[in-house]
C-alpha cells in the first residue's frame, strides 16, 4: 500500500486544475514549481490548503498540481477543489466535513460575455446630452 496517489480535478472561473495527493510531509508543487514561488500570495496558498484544515490533515500530504487558464486566485480555488475531491477518495469519512464547508461545491461564477454594441458585459458607451 506504498506510495498510494489519489487524484482530484477541480476547475474555477475559467482554471483547471489536475491535484495529486500522496502520504508525506507536507510538500506542495504547483506546475513543477514551489507553491510559495508559484501564488506568491500566502492568502492563496492557505486558500488553496483549506481542506486539509478542515479534515485536520495539514502536513500529512505531499501536493502535485498541474493548473492551466486563469489567474492566480482561480487557479487557487481550482486546486482547492482538486484537494477537496482527492481527500474524499482518501476516506469517506471526510465528505461530511467538506460538504459542512462548501468545498465539495463548484463555483460556476464565470466572466459575462461581451454584447454586440457594448464595450464590456454590460459597460455602454458614455452618455453625452449635449
Amino acid at each position: 500500500m506504498a506510495d498510494v496517489k489519489y487524484h482530484g480535478l477541480g476547475r474555477r472561473k475559467s482554471s483547471s486544475a489536475r491535484v495529486v495527493i500522496k502520504k508525506g510531509s507536507g510538500k506542495f508543487l504547483i506546475n513543477k514549481i514551489p507553491a510559495k514561488d508559484y501564488l506568491k500570495s500566502d492568502i492563496l496558498i492557505k486558500d488553496a490548503l483549506q481542506p486539509f484544515e478542515i479534515v485536520e490533515q495539514v502536513n500529512q500530504w505531499d501536493i502535485t498540481a498541474n493548473v492551466s487558464g486563469g489567474g492566480l486566485s482561480g487557479q487557487a480555488g481550482a486546486i482547492r477543489l482538486g484537494i477537496a475531491r482527492s481527500l474524499i477518495k482518501v476516506s469517506e469519512e471526510y465528505k461530511p466535513k467538506l460538504k459542512k464547508q462548501k468545498m465539495l461545491t463548484r463555483d460556476v461564477r464565470i466572466k459575462e460575455r461581451k454584447k454586440p454594441g457594448l464595450r464590456k458585459a454590460r459597460r455602454a458607451r458614455q452618455f453625452s446630452k449635449r
